[in-house]
């Protein structure tokens, strides 16, 4: 294939090559265990320190306070189960309860199902058609067990940003633990865990820039949350298991260039996204831009087009050198609508051509326009 044009950032992004520099010498020259107490393991042991000062540094939190772990998908179940655990431990066995949303990423709700089926209540807060948490709805789904809240940051299929400071602050006024999954929107958006009232944090090396494998969860020092892994004391002896050195150190290499480019690149990808949105909307007929407008990921563009299946543009898009999504790269090949389209109101017809476009470092406005002129094309030839 001659040309390839990559708008999937949202599934991963490519690990930058200053990433794949700064993990190398861990791979082959300092691969120490970092739990040794000889000066080989010890460089190891710096080098992972460093990068966890790094991403605490981000999200302005304690290094103690940021734990490595194997991707957002861990994140998110530690934080949902062990919650659960410590609800039940400090109040002898009673079962607790969790609020979250239908948006949410199956992390999440799969994780509510598991908890469902342990005795766990569950209640889900209603979205508006932009996909944001109708905030008014937090403190009425309160009962006297609920003891978590959980709604993600920015949602992965059709960018929409949570009003999170906002859910914060209801939170810790009804004394919960507020955990978010940031995994689509670390490194992408500033994120303050002071100012957001945020307890606990997930987030995945892979969305920006960092190599798959690895990740991280926030939490907050006064929360004390159970083990997740039981083994040895690694991670302060709640995430046992010897720490994936290089991907850690690469993961905190990224974190450091997307801060440190976070400004400039989210005005210039902002452009090509609003760009490519105009011309889709204005050139072809029968589709609808999903999220809301404003509130939204600056790398997201995702619609629905009546008259096609996303799956099939998608696979026809490939055949043009361009790699698109019909939704979450989670859920490609289900043959169910998206749950994120239904809980915003989106009726089948039209959740049947859902195609997620998400931008990344190197897009071009020549990217966008050989892509709205192939998509064009193929929505044309799929409704002829």
């Amino acid at each position: 294939m001659s040309k390839m044009i990559y708008l999937d950032h949202a599934a991963t992004t490519r690990t930058l090559p200053e990433v794949t520099e700064a993990m190398e010498p861990y791979l082959e020259i300092y691969y120490g265990n970092p739990s040794t107490i000889y000066e080989f393991g010890g460089k190891s042991k710096e080098a992972m320190e460093h990068a966890r000062r790094t991403i605490a540094e981000s999200i302005h939190a304690k290094p103690e306070e940021i734990y490595f772990t194997s991707g957002g998908t861990e994140s998110d179940n530690w934080a949902l189960k062990e919650a659960i655990q410590l609800y039940e431990r400090t109040n002898q066995g009673k079962k607790g309860h969790v609020i979250t949303t239908p948006v949410e990423h199956h992390a999440i709700l799969n994780s509510c199902s598991e908890l469902e089926q342990m005795g766990c209540g569950v209640s889900f807060l209603k979205v508006d058609s932009g996909g944001r948490v109708i905030t008014g709805e937090v403190e009425e789904a309160v009962l006297e067990n609920t003891c978590l809240l959980s709604v993600m940051y920015a949602n992965n299929e059709i960018g929409t940003i949570e009003p999170v400071e906002e859910l914060g602050r209801i939170a810790r006024k009804n004394s919960l633990i507020f955990h978010t999954d940031a995994v689509q929107a670390y490194g992408h958006l500033p994120i303050h865990v002071q100012r957001e009232h945020i307890d606990m944090l997930s987030a995945s090396a892979h969305k920006f820039g960092g190599p798959k494998g690895v990740g991280f969860l926030y939490i907050r020092s006064e929360i004390n949350l159970p083990a997740f892994v039981h083994g040895g004391a690694q991670e302060s002896n709640r995430r046992a298991g010897t720490e994936n050195v290089p991907g850690i150190v690469g993961m905190g290499k990224a974190a450091e260039l997307a801060h440190r480019r976070m400004h400039l690149e989210r005005r210039r990808i902002k452009y090509l996204r609003d760009y490519l949105a105009y011309r889709i909307l204005q050139e072809i007929p029968d589709v609808i831009m999903t999220g809301n407008r404003k509130f939204r990921l600056p790398n997201n563009a995702s619609f629905c087009f009546k008259g096609i299946t996303g799956e099939a543009a998608a696979i026809l898009l490939d055949t043009q050198g361009i790699c698109v999504s019909s939704g979450s790269a989670c859920s490609t090949g289900s043959l169910e609508d998206s749950h994120v389209l239904t809980a915003i109101g989106v009726e089948s017809e039209w959740a049947r051509g859902a195609l997620r476009f998400t931008l990344g470092a190197e897009n071009t406005k020549e990217d966008m326009d050989y892509t709205i002129e192939k998509v064009k094309m193929v929505v044309a030839d799929m409704r002829g």
